[in-house]
């Protein structure tokens, strides 16, 4: 075991109580992910040097947007949560699964909730599906960088045990010192993919309709997978077959339908130039 450790930092998870209301960090990162996502939305959707004439969704409808994603992620993450992770301990307490303040997300569920609300946003609207999800790829990860920060104050999801020198003892996680796998996510699934993702941007990928949207599903798949390695599963599943993780298992379907879209634009693409 390692002779030093860093100290871990410890943050109260509520910032300030407004009377009986207490205003936590976990939150906090939610809601700024999807107001600095609809920010960031705003700012490209009028670039038209990034688009190259594609039609894209109007600047004007980017609040309903907003409202759309947030309901899907919200809901969606929640029901994934139950699904995948914990389903024996929701059938017995069904009137646990709406109090989503107690934690309990799952990502994969928050992504198949906010693609039902981009698509029925596009249809309503009648834009074109494929940019309003490449338009939201390309800015989701600043919510993942928040919402991984937010589970290392709260803090949840951390690493397996390790003697590297900047281990961790988490509060609530036993006296061995563990890798602090959220800030791994954090910097991987949040900071590396948004920058990946705004390298296309500026090469041409939302002139490629799918193209943001496969390089997001691929990033963040194998991001979290790399993640997966370092990160303690989740004590009521712990590993699966083979030494495989729920997060590992969910990822991958992931990267198959991101590289399906990549095929997609990169075909459709070259039959335009023909």
């Amino acid at each position: 075991m390692p002779t030093f450790v860093l100290p871990y930092p410890v943050i109260d998870p509520v910032l300030v109580n407004i009377g009986p209301l207490p205003i936590r960090w976990y939150a906090l990162a939610y809601i700024a992910g999807l107001i600095g996502g609809w920010w960031l939305a705003r700012r490209l959707v009028v670039a038209d040097r990034f688009w190259g004439g594609r039609a894209r969704p109007p600047v004007v409808g980017l609040d309903d947007l907003l409202l759309y994603a947030a309901l899907g992620v919200v809901l969606g993450g929640r029901l994934g949560y139950v699904l995948f992770y914990n389903l024996d301990y929701f059938l017995e307490h069904p009137g646990a699964i709406p109090a989503v303040w107690e934690g309990g997300m799952s990502f994969h569920g928050g992504l198949a909730g906010a693609t039902l609300g981009i698509w029925l946003f596009a249809r309503r609207i009648k834009a074109p599906v494929l940019s309003v999800a490449d338009l939201c790829a390309c800015v989701t990860p600043v919510g993942i960088m928040l919402g991984r920060i937010a589970n290392f104050i709260k803090p949840e999801l951390w690493g397996r045990p390790s003697d590297v020198a900047w281990a961790m003892v988490f509060p609530g996680a036993g006296p061995l010192p563990r890798h602090p796998s959220q800030l791994y996510e954090a910097a991987l699934e949040g900071l590396l993919l948004f920058l990946v993702l705004h390298l296309a941007v500026r090469m041409g990928a939302l002139k490629r309709p799918g193209l943001a949207t496969g390089l997001f599903a691929i990033g963040y798949g194998l991001a979290r997978i790399v993640c997966e390695f370092f990160r303690e599963p989740d004590p009521q599943l712990g590993f699966l077959f083979g030494g495989a993780t729920m997060g590992m298992l969910l990822s991958v379907p992931l990267i198959v339908a991101g590289l399906g879209f990549l095929v997609f634009a990169l075909r459709s693409t070259r039959e335009v130039e023909a």
